[in-house]
């Protein structure tokens, strides 16, 4: 996020996750039956799987931002629903539908927060991209109902126009997918006149379709420091931002189906009344011994 004026510069604490409710205590002792470096690889493995399933769904993405006052009502807001979906061809479509008047005065929406928004508070760490980040293994952790592997990511080098995630990762121990996130985007613009820094946040996940755990609710706060220039004055602005990911829903498959030599993925309506066809004419086949 930019400042309209000034230029601004963030100061991010996340002291108030530590204290959410659901969260037990960490356990720092090393895993049972299972080293640090199996549960990273295996963790690798489960994302890049799941990454790509995602691009099958269709979802609703809606956006709030807000800055608060010092009595902390908010004096602004950014909003924007969007449905993704997909075309008869396959291609991923964004289509608006809500987008009330902008009525943020102190902020600006950055290119980069649109490309967080869109990448990277839905946060994935695959095996493709493991190589990017230093990894360590922090302990185990109860969040509900859910026990946990906690580890601690952070780019190893920052290439220029990428982004990156830095922060703690929470790792389901059956499932081994990412059911939490808490960290923020990095990195800030910190150039005097430049500057674009952005909030730490926390991406909770819930499984979808039985099977893989899908990002549906992001929260991130923090207080932005505007540095002056220019003869202003600077000042700070509390920021709060939610991003709620809803109606998941599969579209298309990565997987080819084939019905007597032909492709039939995505007709499963057709493939079903054949199927039918078939079992009333055609007697079961006998199972092998």
């Amino acid at each position: 996020m930019k400042r309209i004026l000034p230029a601004l510069v963030l100061l991010c604490a996340s002291a108030a996750f530590a204290q959410e409710s659901g969260f037990g205590p960490l356990d720092t002792t090393a895993p049972a039956g299972i080293t640090p470096d199996e549960i990273i690889q295996k963790m690798g493995a489960k994302e890049s799987e799941f990454a790509k399933v995602r691009q099958d769904y269709g979802f609703r993405r809606s956006v709030k931002i807000q800055t608060l006052s010092d009595t902390n009502k908010v004096d602004g807001e950014y909003q924007m629903v969007v449905e993704v979906t997909f075309s008869d061809d396959g291609r991923q479509l964004q289509n608006v539908v809500f987008a009330p008047q902008n009525t943020l005065e102190r902020i600006i929406m950055s290119p980069s927060d649109v490309q967080d928004i869109e990448n990277k508070l839905p946060f994935v760490l695959t095996a493709e991209d493991l190589p990017k980040y230093t990894i360590k293994y922090l302990g185990k952790q109860k969040i509900d109902e859910l026990d946990t592997y906690v580890l601690d990511a952070a780019p190893k080098t920052i290439e220029k126009n990428q982004r990156y995630f830095q922060g703690k990762v929470y790792v389901d121990q059956q499932d081994f997918q990412i059911v939490l996130v808490n960290g923020k985007t990095v990195p800030d613009d910190l150039r005097r006149g430049h500057e674009d820094l952005h909030i730490p946040y926390t991406t909770y996940y819930e499984q979808i379709d039985g099977k893989y755990w899908f990002p549906t609710y992001t929260k991130g706060e923090g207080i932005l420091h505007f540095s002056a220039q220019d003869g202003s004055i600077g000042g700070d602005v509390h920021v709060r931002s939610y991003v709620r990911y809803t109606n998941y829903k599969r579209f298309r498959s990565t997987i080819r189906l084939l019905y007597g030599g032909e492709d039939v993925t995505g007709n499963s309506d057709k493939r079903q009344d054949e199927k039918d066809k078939q079992q009333q004419t055609t007697p079961p086949a006998s199972k092998p011994k």
